[in-house]
């Protein structure tokens, strides 16, 4: 146990050093970046993003009409809409695949929940499911005919535009949700900014224009070094090696 006289020293020898200790009072400078400045962005009548139909609508006298595979509207690059119309943020799919209804109702549901929709609005880039997958039931033998109509997809090609953000908000804001959403997508996809598809765009333009060695893979397909078509498939051809 601490005695009186014990305390009252040390409580002396502190208040003595402290006395003796110089302090230097000095304002360092500061940076603050400017805050962003939304001039353009003009507020939405409807932030969310609306449901898309299960199936098209046809007229009451047609059949709905069957169709086959055709994989080609998931091999490839994308084309056509493959940039921003907003210019801020997106998920992109990086691989080809198919999206069900449900996968749209995912979507639709979880951004819905996590955006903020005083300062956010979401746009969807892609239709609705178009595209007929039949399917017969399990158990039946060979033959029969094609099968009936089991669901509607809509192919997606690498490349793809999947769901647009804009509005007054950061990247940081709506990364986390759109990286949730993107995870749960049945073909692989990343989350994009404006920024990130510009650096990309530039260093794709560098490293080709600086690269020094001649036997690219598009020169190799092209001049057939090593006899490689004898085992190259149709589609090295036509995109030299970058995309299945």
């Amino acid at each position: 146990m601490w005695c009186l006289k014990t305390l009252t020293q040390l409580c002396k020898n502190s208040l003595t050093s402290a006395a003796n200790t110089n302090y230097t009072c000095i304002a360092g400078l500061k940076y603050f970046p400017p805050p962003i400045k939304y001039e353009n962005i003009e507020k939405v009548e409807r932030p969310k993003l609306r449901i898309m139909e299960r199936q098209p609508q046809h007229p009451p006298n047609l059949r709905p009409p069957k169709m086959q595979k055709r994989l080609r509207y998931m091999r490839g690059p994308e084309l056509v809409h493959n940039e921003l119309l907003h210019k801020q943020y997106a998920i992109v799919a990086t691989g080809g695949g198919r999206l069900r209804w449900g996968h749209y109702e995912m979507m639709r549901l979880t951004i819905g929940r996590k955006m903020n929709i005083n300062t956010m609005f979401a746009t969807w880039r892609v239709p609705a499911p178009w595209q007929p997958i039949t399917k017969k039931g399990q158990g039946q033998r060979m033959g029969g005919g094609k099968g009936a109509i089991d669901h509607y997809v809509t192919p997606i090609k690498a490349g793809r535009v999947i769901v647009e953000i804009a509005g007054k908000c950061e990247f940081v804001e709506c990364k986390g949700f759109l990286q949730q959403v993107a995870n749960q997508l049945p073909f692989q996809a990343t989350v994009v900014s404006q920024q990130m598809l510009d650096e990309q765009k530039l260093d794709e333009e560098r490293l080709a224009r600086q690269n020094q060695n001649p036997f690219t893979m598009k020169y190799v397909i092209q001049n057939n070094l090593n006899g490689c078509h004898r085992w190259l498939k149709p589609v090295d051809h036509k995109w030299f090696g970058k995309h299945l």
